[in-house]
């Protein structure tokens, strides 16, 4: 199992994003998205989230050959203000311009988000980065500037150091869907 990084909260813009499509599931099926998916991003994410509804992260274009390894499966530590603030594992990739714009109304001189990606479990936390600090290979003062793919040592020591499978198998029902 990886586990992946990713600043998520630390601008205006991402906050803004995180309440969007991860402070509540986003009803996929909905015309307004459901228009811009192609007939199988569509049956990928019934797939992946039966009732329609998922929690939607992304990443940028400048990502894009790193957001071709992220798996169904893999681990994401969502971080911000010197904290992991949710753990999740990934339900389905899409790179879709359309849906990102759907999802997160960017402003069009600003980059877009066009690796989307959904949540199948997801759980707020709020672990302090010296948490991640204190862990064998990880530096003290570390931010997480950055997109990061841990390689297997470091991902094997992030879900033992942190209980990131007891975070996810023990949320509550609308933790794990993604509402606060």
């Amino acid at each position: 199992m990886r586990v992946i990084i990713q600043p998520s909260y630390g601008t205006k813009e991402a906050r803004r994003h995180w309440a969007e499509t991860l402070d509540r599931p986003v009803p996929f099926l909905r015309s307004r998205y459901a228009e811009a998916l192609s007939a199988a991003e569509r049956a990928e994410l019934v797939a992946a989230h039966p009732d329609g509804e998922a929690c939607f992260w992304g990443a940028t274009a400048q990502h894009d050959r790193r957001m071709d390894l992220l798996d169904a499966g893999d681990v994401v530590l969502l971080t911000g203000q010197k904290h992991v603030r949710a753990v999740g594992t990934v339900g389905c990739c899409l790179r879709n311009d359309e849906l990102a714009r759907r999802l997160w109304n960017p402003d069009p001189a600003r980059c877009l988000w066009r690796n989307v990606y959904t949540f199948r479990v997801y759980r707020p936390v709020a672990i302090p980065y010296e948490r991640v600090w204190a862990l064998p290979g990880f530096t003290v003062g570390d931010n997480f500037m950055g997109l990061r793919f841990l390689d297997a040592e470091k991902s094997a020591t992030i879900i033992a150091g942190l209980g990131v499978a007891e975070l996810l198998a023990h949320g509550s029902a609308h933790q794990r869907r993604g509402q606060s």
